[in-house]
């Protein structure tokens, strides 16, 4: 009981000194390039970031019947989210991939677009400036529901069933409610993002951010 204690007041001690640091750290400050873009576990953020030139080595088309259009993402990924999706299907849930790998271009390109129509605060709060994001890693997913709507995802049935069982199939979400000051982004509940079933149960159970589980690891 009393090492139980003591690896509760760690942990506090440890989500606390993470919260701290990111406050104190200014977002796109004193950023550092990636050692390891085909990790699962890759950390992009606002501090880490890929070259240009990076693309996954592995990348597969998602299968139309579950995803809209031609959508790419890593081998691995692609397994995971077809069985995902199959499943959710059994169980009369819809989950389609929307949007999936982009390059380094393309996303240079989006952001620009956030600056331009929304400006610079807005397009730093819902879009990764390039190099910065995910999807450049083959690894994560924007899906919708049956109301056909991503950014209408968190309003769909296929929300509730994702929420419980996504990390059964190695995925979590990316950016959670309440941890914007950590991930930098706003709370999206229709982007998740592969790592592996191992570190997604971990992180659902604890409720983590993939930030507070690789501090702590």
């Amino acid at each position: 009981m009393y090492k139980k204690k003591i690896r509760i007041i760690l942990f506090i001690l440890l989500i606390l000194t993470i919260n701290h640091d990111n406050q104190k750290r200014e977002f796109y400050q004193n950023i550092t390039p990636i050692k390891n873009p085909n990790s699962n576990l890759v950390l992009v953020n606002k501090f880490h970031y890929l070259p240009s030139n990076y693309i996954p080595y592995d990348l597969e088309k998602i299968d139309v019947k579950y995803a809209n259009d031609h959508k790419y993402v890593r081998k691995e990924v692609k397994n995971a989210f077809e069985q995902l999706s199959h499943e959710a299907k059994q169980d009369g849930y819809q989950i389609i991939a929307v949007s999936t790998f982009r390059s380094y271009r393309y996303q240079k390109n989006l952001y620009q677009y956030y600056v331009k129509e929304k400006g610079k605060k807005y397009a730093d709060n819902c879009s990764a400036r390039p190099g910065h994001s995910e999807h450049q890693t083959g690894l994560s997913i924007d899906v919708m529901g049956e109301n056909m709507d991503y950014d209408r995802f968190e309003d769909s049935n296929a929300f509730t069933w994702m929420k419980r069982h996504a990390h059964e199939y190695g995925f979590i979400l990316r950016y959670p409610s309440g941890k914007e000051h950590i991930t930098g982004f706003k709370y999206e509940p229709w982007h998740y993002r592969y790592v592996g079933k191992e570190a997604a149960t971990t992180i659902y159970e604890k409720q983590l951010t993939l930030e507070e589980y690789l501090h702590k690891k």
